[in-house]
């Protein structure tokens, strides 16, 4: 099972995952957002110092290669989803496809809206 990251900690886990990353080509760690373009649309994080990748969750098992080509499997990723079970499923996902370095974002966009930035709408 993947760690779980309170939204609160996320600017710490950030930082420390770029600080790893400095010299390579993609060097800031990745928020995959796997819900659907229908929530992205309603509510959404903003990239800062992290890049912000959007991938349904039903889309993963067909992108997961595309993934580790562009990134690699040692990339910090941090899965994002409404309440945080989509994006458990999906760092558990990546985690059995030799992704090493995966987190999820505990309570989801939900929490980030009520720790983080209060003026993400909540649904």
């Amino acid at each position: 099972m993947i760690p779980q990251l309170n939204p609160s900690s996320f600017a710490a886990w950030r930082d420390s995952a770029q600080a790893g990353l400095s010299g390579t080509p993609a060097a800031l760690p990745i928020v995959l957002d796997v819900r659907e373009p229908w929530e992205l649309q309603t509510a959404s994080v903003k990239p800062d110092g992290f890049t912000l990748l959007h991938i349904p969750m039903r889309e993963v098992p067909a992108r997961v290669a595309e993934l580790e080509a562009s990134y690699g499997n040692g990339h910090p990723i941090a899965c994002l989803c409404h309440h945080g079970m989509r994006s458990l499923q999906v760092g558990n996902f990546l985690e059995q496809h030799g992704f090493t370095e995966v987190v999820n974002f505990q309570g989801g966009i939900d929490a980030w809206a009520q720790q983080v930035d209060p003026g993400v709408p909540r649904y």
